[in-house]
């Protein structure tokens, strides 16, 4: 008998600033391009966004030195504004965002199925970072306005 257990990977962080703008930094292609990659020799020179359930998504994204890239790319299954992103990667994987609004705050938690090439630690590591540069690009560019 086989097992079709899925190892499922969790990240997460506290963007300090109110959800209404976290989730237009998140779904716009103009910022994605900013902030979607995990290390600093990484970038995403294109990124495209239907973002809408049964819309499709996709990131180029590229080692600057031109040494390897690839696509990031899947469909919307599911879109609850402000709340909840879950898509479905072209390679069959699921993907579930929450993001949770907590006064000027908002916390974002990742859950996505795991891949078999990578270990857990290196995805885990990898999505953390990109979350965490996600976190840094939007606090750097939101201003309160009061």
């Amino acid at each position: 008998m086989r097992t079709t257990d899925k190892t499922i990977i969790n990240v997460e962080a506290t963007i300090n600033t109110p959800v209404n703008h976290v989730w237009k930094f998140w779904t716009l292609p103009e910022h994605i391009t900013h902030w979607n990659n995990a290390t600093e020799d990484w970038h995403t020179p294109r990124a495209e966004n239907d973002f809408r359930v049964g819309g499709s998504f996709l990131s180029r994204m590229e080692a600057k030195d031109g040494s390897f890239g690839f696509d990031f790319a899947g469909a919307y299954n599911e879109i609850k504004t402000h709340e909840l992103i879950i898509y479905t990667l072209f390679d069959g994987r699921k993907v579930h965002i929450s993001f949770t609004p907590e006064g000027n705050a908002t916390t974002i938690i990742e859950s996505f199925e795991a891949e078999s090439k990578n270990s857990i630690e290196l995805q885990k590591g990898g999505w953390q970072s990109i979350l965490d540069n996600f976190k840094h690009y939007v606090e750097s560019n939101f201003t309160y306005k009061l």
